[in-house]
């Protein structure tokens, strides 16, 4: 039976035309969905509007927002969408075949009010992983891990529009916006179920100074939580423990199902030794350096 519920699929779009094109090629190539769908695409200032792609597929529509952050991008294309469901996917993502009608699965039928799924890493070349792939489909986009404390990754999420109304918009990008939104959503009873065939993929970063950035981002955000002399102790402790926390992922390195093959789980290894290096250096210069730690600074804008 068709459904009465419309699905509005927001996208947020930075610059990124040819992973947008890719993206909403894999919408329009869903397999039966029996929802009516409107797709949303927000340009968040990229030097120039992606009216080319869009314009390619007649249901897409265009909106812009001057206010920099995804945050800001996603509430614009809530306000300008009519969906029952709201779906949120980032430009640079590809969704499964099934996608949308998971999606419809589980809030028609399952009555899941927010709902967020497993996000996985393309490899560009399948049999010949880049240096940060290995450890990207490891160790990024845990959806699962962080649904199970509360949130669910905005790349991949769905909520029926009633609670996104209760719950508010999202947050700038002074705060991690997901993780923001999602807390609130649970204190007021809407915890987000994972589903772990509601899939999207995404591309592994292409140099370690991206992935970089990232941690940059994060780092910015927790310190921005931290509270107290007891929030300091326990930054310095993380970060005194960051590099010797590696041997404790050598079982999980070797047992995971997402990589194959000894060459890319020690790729996965080194890759990880480096980014936890990092991520302490960067924690201690948190501690010393004001220009750190002004999180908006850490947004790229590229």
């Amino acid at each position: 039976m068709h459904s009465s519920k419309t699905i509005s699929v927001i996208i947020p779009h930075l610059n990124q035309e040819a992973h947008l094109e890719r993206c909403l090629a894999s919408l329009h190539a869903q397999s039966v969905v029996q929802n009516r769908v409107e797709i949303i695409v927000v340009d968040n200032g990229s030097a120039s509007l992606p009216l080319g792609v869009c314009s390619r597929w007649s249901d897409v529509k265009l909106l812009q927002e001057p206010i920099p952050g995804p945050g800001a991008a996603r509430n614009t294309g809530v306000s300008g969408s009519i969906g029952d469901i709201l779906a949120f996917i980032d430009a640079d993502c590809v969704a499964e075949g099934n996608w949308l009608s998971q999606i419809s699965r589980s809030i028609e039928v399952q009555g899941n009010r927010v709902v967020g799924g497993d996000v996985r890493v393309n490899y560009v070349i399948p049999d010949r992983p880049t240096f940060l792939e290995p450890y990207e489909s490891i160790y990024s986009y845990r959806n699962d891990e962080h649904i199970a404390e509360g949130y669910s990754g905005s790349g991949n999420l769905a909520v029926a529009r009633v609670v996104f109304d209760r719950v508010g918009p999202f947050a700038g990008i002074g705060v991690a916006e997901d993780y923001d939104w999602g807390i609130r959503a649970t204190r007021l009873g809407f915890s987000p179920t994972y589903d772990e065939d509601m899939i999207v993929y995404h591309p592994a970063r292409t140099s370690f100074s991206e992935l970089a950035r990232k941690w940059d981002r994060h780092i910015a955000h927790e310190f921005a939580r931290k509270k107290g002399a007891a929030g300091w102790l326990k930054w310095i402790l993380k970060a005194l423990a960051l590099p010797f926390s590696c041997l404790a992922e050598i079982p999980t390195i070797l047992r995971s199902n997402r990589v194959s093959g000894y060459r890319e789980r020690l790729l996965a290894l080194v890759c990880l030794v480096g980014v936890r290096t990092y991520r302490a250096k960067r924690m201690f210069q948190f501690l010393f350096n004001r220009e750190f730690r002004q999180a908006a600074d850490f947004w790229n804008r590229h």
